[in-house]
């Protein structure tokens, strides 16, 4: 058993999972807007957003975990991830809360359908389990 004491998480959903990203490697959390799409990418890279001039790769997590993408709704969201200097978004189907896990327990090899490399820990929460993602996994894919 693994305690992470004061670290805090934002928790998130993709269908009917739940995910969670540190809250210190988050940068902000926006609303859907327009996604320039770039040709010649791997099929999770959704392509581009103008956050406030800056040019923000956007990714796709029911994509790049092998879910079919659906229509955004008013709760979809983009997750501005700060990654080794660079920023890049994740598009979410809804941000639930901040938490805090105080049990974090060590990711099976698949977790509902998706390897667990992906996860840096399963949190134990309220609601449910919570996949704790890795991000050198989940942002530099291949």
């Amino acid at each position: 058993m693994q305690v992470s004491g004061q670290e805090q998480y934002v928790e998130f959903g993709i269908e009917q999972e739940q995910y969670a990203i540190r809250i210190q490697d988050i940068h902000e959390i926006i609303k859907i807007q327009e996604i320039t799409a770039i040709p010649n990418v791997r099929e999770y890279v959704k392509g581009v957003i103008n956050l406030r001039g800056r040019i923000v790769p956007v990714i796709s997590l029911r994509s790049l975990f092998g879910s079919n993408e659906a229509e955004y709704t008013k709760s979809s969201r983009i997750v501005v991830i700060h990654h080794q200097e660079e920023a890049v978004g994740i598009v979410v189907d809804r941000v639930n809360k901040v938490t805090t896990f105080f049990d974090i327990q060590p990711p099976p090899e698949r977790v509902g359908g998706v390897q667990g490399s992906f996860f840096t820990g399963i949190g134990l929460a309220e609601s449910g389990l919570v996949g704790i993602l890795r991000l050198d996994e989940v942002l530099l894919h291949e």
